[in-house]
This record gives structure tokens, sequence and C-alpha cells, in this order.
């Protein structure tokens, strides 16, 4: 998904305390990679990584006495909650996608053949994944429209406004981050029907381009697998199984990485309510 960015004069006034120094870095550093990297999960997670850092700078510029001046006449508060909900909704998807996984999994340990067990199990999961697709696109939605009212101030030459101006461009490089990353989990738009996923299947395996499959997450490439199952009563149990417990393990990542940046945004928000309210 391509980010879209709040636009600001070609750079924030000079700076006295190296801190907004880094903190203008990282979001460089984000805004190139959102620019240059495909919406595949090493660059998603690279890009979390990449918002623990940033927040952390964020909580450090948040400290000092200038800024929390600057901050007194703004009110930030409702942006980091809303960054909140959408990381909370991140991991709720995460956590709902991988105890379906886990509920396949332990079909597949036990059974050897396809049945009618394994066959209502993999149709569970789909279910569960088209909930999750519901949700994330409504959530998505939602996000758009934020986005759309969210107004940055100009960005003069005049240091508390480049406080809010630079405060307000992380959060806009933390939610397009977090855009893409729901993006990933949910895919393509959710089917009318179950029996529409053995069409996905067969239109994403027969996606080339010069010879080379197109960029597929593990998202949509389990998902594909497990319509085959269901349109063809047919698979490779030990490919699957292999293939559960990789994607299993990225999931375990991606909540490693959301957890830590969702502690990182309840800092901000804390050190926010001390500014404003004390």
């Amino acid at each position: 998904m391509a980010p879209s960015y709040h636009t600001r004069s070609n750079s924030f006034p000079s700076r006295p305390h190296p801190i907004t120094s880094e903190v203008d870095q990282h979001l460089s550093r984000l805004r190139a990679s959102q620019a240059t990297s495909t919406s595949s999960s090493s660059s998603i997670s690279h890009g979390i990584n990449g918002l623990q850092d940033l927040h952390d700078c964020v909580d450090k510029l948040l400290q000092l006495a200038s800024i929390q001046q600057a901050l007194a006449q703004d009110e930030m508060l409702n942006g980091s909650l809303r960054l909140l909900d959408i990381c909370g909704i991140a991991k709720d998807s995460l956590v709902q996608t991988k105890e379906a996984v886990q509920g396949l999994q332990s079909i597949f340990r036990r059974r050897r053949c396809y049945d009618i067990e394994l066959t209502s199990e993999v149709k569970k999961y789909l279910t569960s994944r088209k909930t999750v697709k519901m949700t994330i696109q409504k959530a998505l939605k939602n996000l758009k429209a934020m986005k759309n009212q969210r107004i940055s101030p100009i960005c003069e030459k005049d240091e508390s406004n480049a406080t809010i101006c630079i405060l307000r461009e992380v959060e806009a490089v933390t939610f397009n981050v977090i855009e893409s990353f729901l993006s990933l989990i949910s895919g393509p738009k959710v089917p009318s029907k179950l029996n529409s996923w053995s069409v996905v299947s067969k239109l994403i395996h027969s996606k080339k381009v010069a010879g080379e499959e197109t960029d597929i997450n593990e998202f949509e490439k389990l998902d594909a697998e497990l319509s085959t199952i269901i349109a063809h009563k047919t698979s490779k149990s030990d490919n699957i199984q292999n293939q559960l417990k990789e994607f299993e393990s990225s999931i375990q990542d991606f909540e490693a990485g959301l957890e830590s940046l969702s502690r990182r945004l309840i800092k901000t928000r804390v050190s926010l309510l001390n500014i404003l309210y004390n």
C-alpha cells in the first residue's frame, strides 16, 4: 500500500537539542522504507521495529521542558488513543488467526488422511479468517477517514509549532506502518462464499510475471492452500504441517513486535497526559 504523509515544508527548522534530530532521522528512514519496500512480511516487520526505535526517541523528546511547554497549547491525546486502538485491532487479529492455526495443527498431527473432521476444521479456519478480514477492512475504512480529517499545522520556523508538526508526523508514519500491516493480514477482499476460496486459490497459483510468482504473503498462501483442500479434498499433509509451523512462528514474531510497540505507545500517552494535565 502506498504511504500517504502530510505535506510539510522542505525541512524542519533547526533544533538545538540532538534528540529532535534523532526523531527526524527515524522518520526519514521509515518514510524511505515505506516508499521503496513491498508489502511483504519482512519489510513490514522491519517497519514495526523502526516504529519502536522512533517512539523510544519520542518519549525522550517529551521529557524536555521546552517541548512540554509547547504541547500545553495542543491536544495530542486523541491521536495517541487512535494509535492504541488500531494497534489493538492488529494484535487481536493475530491472536484469532493463531488460535485457528493451532486448531489446524492439532488435526493434522492426529490424522494422515482427509475426513469430515479435517474438512470441518479447515472451514472453521477459513471462516475465522473471513471474520478477521471483515474486522480489518472496517478498521482500514475508519483509519482512512481519520487520516483525512487529521490536519497538521504548517511547519513554520517556530520551535513550538515545529514540535507539534514533528509529533503529528510521528503519528502519521505510525498509522501508515500499522495500516500496511493490517493490509498484510487481510489480503484480498472477503469472498461472498467459502467456495469462492477455490477460485482465489486458482488465481493466486496462476499469477506469474516473467516466469516469477507475484508477491504473495504467507497469510494469502495458507488461505489458498487450505482452500485447495476444500475444493479438491487432497493435499500434501507434510507440506501443510510445515507451512502451519512456519506460519505460527511468523505470527509469534509479529505479536512480539506489536506488543513491544504497544507498550511504547502507552508510555507516550502517559507522558502526554502528564504534560497536558499536570
